[in-house]
């Protein structure tokens, strides 16, 4: 796990662009506290951040280069089955120096050109460039696990890991109002985007080839997705038989590694699956969970304890209080480059943190939720595709659930948002609902909270959304539902989140559920083998319940939050005042003050709503344009 970044020149106007990258290099310091070199020639440069894990000597510091010093790559990520294809090359007579995989990929590019990126299972961003033809590949992994940001213009291509690390360019930060739009509907900035115009986002499982003439941008994968029809007709005890056996095989791979490694244990079925399998391998295996002292609706910590103990790992709690979640509050927002308002980033940032002090490397459950179908919103989605009286009766009570209370802060008042979210989808089609379902805000109240100048036309908006959701074709298959997710919710929130906040800690996390030969045959199953009435994950669930504890099962996914709409009354409403008040608003000139007092005045009621993540949203945002603007 590291940084990278370079540059690649058109022209010889770009003395400025290679003078950036020693600073480029040193915002990166937290992705690889362990070493960092830059090179450059009049054509391309490269500089890297290293936190080591595999072959953790200095002949493996990167930029890494081939014996004839032609081509040179850095490299951030893992490769788990390295072993095998350096064992092959081998066999065909090629030598190595290192014991690492960033060696592997180099050599497996010099023989075989861009099409080896199939053969790579893990996760990644890294950059060749080959100093005889001045052509550098720029590739990132199927489901964005690694970030990549990039900008082109006529003079110069550059690219990092961070935001923060691409703006130390010579570049013009304009924001763009159409990502600003995405941010305050989804909490998040979806990818390719950046909160700057002119700076994207490299798509998962896609490529740009690089020349003096050309930047060429491909695409080398596509999660497979059959329609309804095409679905491989097998049993369902035979696919739960063979997700065991793939999972099981990918949570083996990613235990390689030459330091210290454990996993994150939350309590819930997809993190005690992993540490289970892992502690097949691992000796008292180190797990890791937080628990929320001050806030027992939230805190899961007596299932992790119960999986820690029928495994045998070397179990650590932090306990937390309220207090605690506050004090690193700001060490978070500090992190954050761009706007991204999922406040469970805070207790994944904590999280990493703490576990940073025992291990280097920490597998998780990412990505089962997106695969199999794990969140609320996809039982609503199931319930309305088959809808009976109960679905007929809950949209008939639309305007009363509108009056009652609704927060995510307990079990009740969380009931009350859900069912009126349902009874809201109830009376939509299918896209409409996804946008529901997966949103904080809708075009009328984005249109309203931003003034003119920021306001992005609805009809770029609108044509940008059905890009992400021309999966979402009928009314039958839950498949198009889950792809969908995997392809926007996972990168653009669930994986940047994990990225960003443990690696802020020089942690690295691993996800055996994005193992793309699990994620191919999900996608090869009918969907009602994953969601299934009220039954979530159900493949899942129903693979490892001969070994799990049975108190995991039934019972309330309530994943980690935070208890913002205390904090808001209490702790943090000075900050809030400070950062939505008349003046500071009305210079700003980003938002319309009226939206602002409405907000504020639905979150001292007593029915805040969404209101809570709203203002959330925007204290993220005004936190970051006051350290940015």
């Amino acid at each position: 796990m590291c940084g990278i970044a370079g540059l690649f020149s058109f022209n010889n106007n770009n003395q400025l662009w290679f003078q950036a990258l020693s600073q480029v290099n040193e915002s990166m310091i937290r992705r690889g506290p362990d070493a960092g070199n830059t090179w450059f020639d009049q054509t391309a440069g490269l500089t890297h951040r290293r936190l080591s894990i595999i072959d953790t000597s200095e002949k493996s510091n990167q930029p890494f280069f081939d014996e004839n010093h032609r081509y040179a790559i850095i490299f951030n990520g893992e490769i788990f089955n390295y072993r095998e294809l350096k064992s092959t090359l081998i066999s065909k007579g090629i030598s190595f120096r290192t014991n690492s995989d960033t060696e592997v990929i180099l050599k497996l590019y010099i023989q075989e050109g861009e099409n080896f990126l199939n053969k790579l299972n893990g996760f990644f961003a890294f950059s060749i460039y080959d100093s005889v033809e001045q052509k550098m590949l720029i590739a990132r992994d199927r489901y964005g696990e690694k970030p990549l940001y990039f900008f082109n213009n006529e003079n110069v291509l550059a690219f990092a890991s961070e935001l923060k690390s691409i703006s130390c360019f010579p570049i013009t930060r304009e924001i763009d109002p159409v990502s600003l739009s995405f941010y305050f509907q989804l909490n998040y900035i979806p990818q390719p985007r950046s909160i700057y115009k002119n700076i994207s986002q490299l798509n998962p499982g896609h490529y740009l080839i690089v020349s003096k003439d050309t930047v060429e941008k491909k695409q080398y994968y596509k999660i497979p997705f059959n329609k309804k029809e095409e679905i491989v007709n097998t049993d369902y005890l035979t696919a739960c038989s063979q997700f065991e056996n793939l999972i099981d095989a990918s949570v083996k791979k990613r235990l390689i590694s030459d330091v210290p490694l454990g996993a994150f244990l939350s309590g819930g079925i997809d993190s005690s699956i992993v540490v289970a399998l892992a502690s097949r391998y691992t000796n008292q295996l180190k797990t890791f969970s937080i628990g929320f002292h001050d806030e027992p609706f939230f805190d899961e910590t007596k299932y992790a304890n119960l999986v820690a103990k029928k495994f045998n790992t070397n179990h650590t709690v932090f306990s937390l209080t309220t207090q605690d979640l506050f004090d690193d509050l700001f060490l978070m927002l500090d992190y954050l480059d761009e706007p991204f308002a999922d406040s469970s980033a805070l207790p994944v940032h904590i999280l990493s943190r703490h576990t940073r002090k025992h291990v280097t490397v920490a597998l998780s459950g990412d990505g089962a939720d997106e695969l199999f179908g794990g969140y609320m919103k996809h039982v609503g989605e199931y319930k309305i595709r088959n809808a009976g009286y109960i679905e007929w009766l809950i949209s008939r009570l639309n305007f009363i659930l509108k009056k009652m209370p609704q927060s995510r802060n307990n079990k009740l008042t969380n009931i009350f948002r859900r069912l009126n979210k349902m009874s809201d989808g109830l009376l939509l089609n299918v896209k409409d609902r996804y946008r529901l379902f997966s949103s904080i805000g809708s075009y009328e109240y984005v249109n309203n909270l931003l003034t003119d100048k920021w306001r992005a036309n609805n009809h770029t908006i609108q044509e940008t959304e059905n890009e992400w959701l021309n999966y979402l074709l009928s009314n039958k298959d839950m498949n198009e539902v889950l792809l969908t997710d995997m392809n926007l919710v996972l990168p653009s929130d669930m994986l940047y989140k994990v990225d960003r906040m443990s690696m802020a800690n020089s942690l690295e996390v691993r996800a055996p559920f994005l193992d793309f030969e699990l994620v191919d045959f999900a996608f090869s199953l009918p969907a009602d083998f994953k969601i299934k009435d009220v039954k979530r994950k159900r493949l899942v669930q129903d693979s490892f319940r001969k070994i799990l504890p049975e108190q995991l099962y039934n019972r309330p996914k309530q994943g980690f939050e935070v208890p913002l709409l205390k904090w808001f009354r209490t702790k943090l409403k000075s900050y809030i005042n400070e950062l939505t008040g008349e003046k500071f608003i009305i210079n700003q000139g980003v938002f319309n003050i009226n939206e602002i007092i409405k907000l504020k005045q639905q979150l001292n009621s007593a029915n805040p709503g969404d209101a809570t993540a709203k203002i959330w949203a925007i204290i993220v945002f005004q936190h970051w344009w006051k350290k940015n603007f």
